[in-house]
């Protein structure tokens, strides 16, 4: 039996985590390609990723980076969320974690990307956007 909270208030939370579930996947389909079109060929190629310290990052800069962990933070709670109610629960961690800055994510970016499957995946989106293929990772 549920709570009487839970009872009371579970059609407006079903209806918000519809709303946020369908938002959040239509997000990911448009904002993946746009990203993915605008890296660079190399971007899965260079041996590290320079971080924002080593490149003389701006305040402007710093804010950003701020500001994308903290919706990437908010991307892996939601998703995390989603994993046990409906919703596009995987694709919204996963995008979470690609946003977040953590020791350790280049080389799982890599380690993903050098999958034949995805590589063919990411190269597709870029070659329907008109750019080259990304350059696979060294190992």
């Amino acid at each position: 039996m549920l709570p009487p909270w839970l009872q009371q208030h579970l059609p407006e939370l079903v209806l918000w985590g519809t709303l946020l579930s369908v938002g959040t996947l239509l997000a990911i389909i448009v904002l993946v390609p746009l990203i993915l079109s605008r890296l660079p060929a190399n971007y899965f190629s260079e041996p590290r990723r320079h971080s924002l310290r080593e490149r003389g990052g701006s305040a402007g800069s710093w804010l950003l980076t701020v500001f994308k962990n903290l919706l990437g933070a908010g991307l892996v709670v939601l998703g995390l969320l989603m994993l046990v109610t409906p919703g596009q629960g995987l694709v919204t961690l996963l995008a979470g974690l690609l946003l977040m800055n953590f020791p350790g994510k280049y080389r799982l970016e890599r380690a993903v990307v050098s999958r034949e499957g995805v590589m063919r995946a990411l190269n597709w989106f870029r070659r329907r956007s008109g750019r080259p293929p990304f350059e696979p990772p060294a190992n």
